[in-house]
């Protein structure tokens, strides 16, 4: 496996709740060529899951191997193995996409003979060559998430991880970004896509887990979540599993 959380657990302390659980024993796995989905509502734990996975966040519990490297006893060689997107870009507005790129690329070590053809190879996957040489601050929402998306994997990582990077995007863009994530997988890489839109996930995803109030609540391929349910729709899916798990704490 490429990557595996194990009991993924992080507890939080606030004034007025108190100690609590943002994540509690979450597991998975995903393998080479593959992309598992991380379904749920905001506010599920799917970034907190993400978070400690890649490493900005240590485990209160449990912890994460990324190709072998367990994300608590060598974080650093954990995040030599990943590229990590969200949904906030965070790109610097006085330089072009070509120089971000730049820059990340030889921070990463990325061979230095390689890396302006690995962003023209980029640049062609994201459909980002008309705008290589714009400012930032230029730039549209989506183009931004582009570049964001470039940046994460200008060293080519073997795992990949999306945190709902298709949020506030516009249909075409995200029908781009759709088509990227195929590639990676198609190129062997591991990718965990997480996601509150089901039908996005249904479109992308080999296996998925849904996840509420911190919980991964079902797991399986979409074949295997249709069997279980008797329901065909992953929204439907999702809608009742979380339904259950609601009635069962009342």
């Amino acid at each position: 496996m490429s990557l595996q959380a194990i009991g993924l657990t992080k507890r939080f302390f606030d004034s007025k709740r108190g100690e609590f659980n943002a994540v509690q024993s979450v597991s998975f796995e995903c393998s080479k060529g593959e992309i598992f989905g991380l379904l749920g509502p905001n506010g599920a734990g799917k970034t907190t899951t993400l978070r400690m996975i890649t490493t900005i966040l240590k485990p209160t519990e449990g912890t994460a191997l990324v190709n072998g490297f367990d994300v608590v006893k060598d974080p650093r060689q954990v995040r030599k193995q990943l590229g990590f997107v969200s949904a906030d870009t965070g790109l610097y507005d006085r330089l072009t996409p070509r120089e971000i790129l730049t820059y990340f690329g030889k921070l990463s070590k990325y061979p230095k003979e390689k890396l302006q053809p690995r962003i023209v190879e980029i640049g062609n996957m994201l459909q980002m060559e008309s705008f290589l040489d714009s400012r930032c601050e230029k730039l549209s929402t989506g183009m931004r998430q582009k570049v964001s998306i470039a940046r994460a994997i200008v060293h080519d990582p073997p795992v990949i991880i999306m945190d709902e990077p298709t949020t506030g995007l516009d249909v075409l863009t995200s029908q781009v970004l759709h088509r990227f994530v195929i590639q990676c997988k198609e190129a062997g890489k591991c990718v965990v896509f997480s996601s509150h839109i089901m039908s996005e996930a249904e479109k992308l995803c080999d296996r998925m887990a849904i996840i509420h109030n911190g919980q991964v609540l079902a797991s399986g391929t979409l074949e295997e979540l249709r069997a279980e349910s008797g329901m065909h729709y992953l929204e439907d899916i999702f809608l009742n599993v979380v339904k259950e798990t609601v009635s069962d704490v009342r």
